[in-house]
């Protein structure tokens, strides 16, 4: 299932399954094939995906290797990339005090 997350505010922005569940899990949302970050909660958001970006980036060898939020071996991509697009669509959804949507 891919997540095409919506905003009145912004454009759509697309996620492959495991990067739209990470990045779900990471803001405190349970991976579901509908749901919201309401216009209260996108602040809360931005701060956990920043906070764990700057955790990888500052503890990269400590990742556990099983975990899921490890990087992929092979994925050269790094959440601090895969996550720009969806944090650019919080940003300007939250300045016109809009929520964000997936799956409706």
């Amino acid at each position: 299932m891919l997540y095409k997350f919506k905003s009145q505010a912004a454009a759509e922005v697309i996620m492959l399954p495991l990067t739209g569940d990470e990045i779900l899990k990471i803001i405190g949302k349970t991976p579901a094939p509908t749901g919201i970050v309401t216009v209260e909660q996108i602040p809360g958001a931005i701060a956990a995906l920043q906070a764990e970006i700057k955790r990888r980036e500052t503890q990269p060898q400590q990742e556990d290797e099983n975990s899921e939020e490890a990087p992929k071996e092979g994925d050269p991509i790094p959440l601090s990339r895969r996550a720009v697009p969806f944090i650019e669509l919080l940003r300007e959804s939250a300045d016109a005090g809009k929520d964000v949507v997936w799956g409706v």
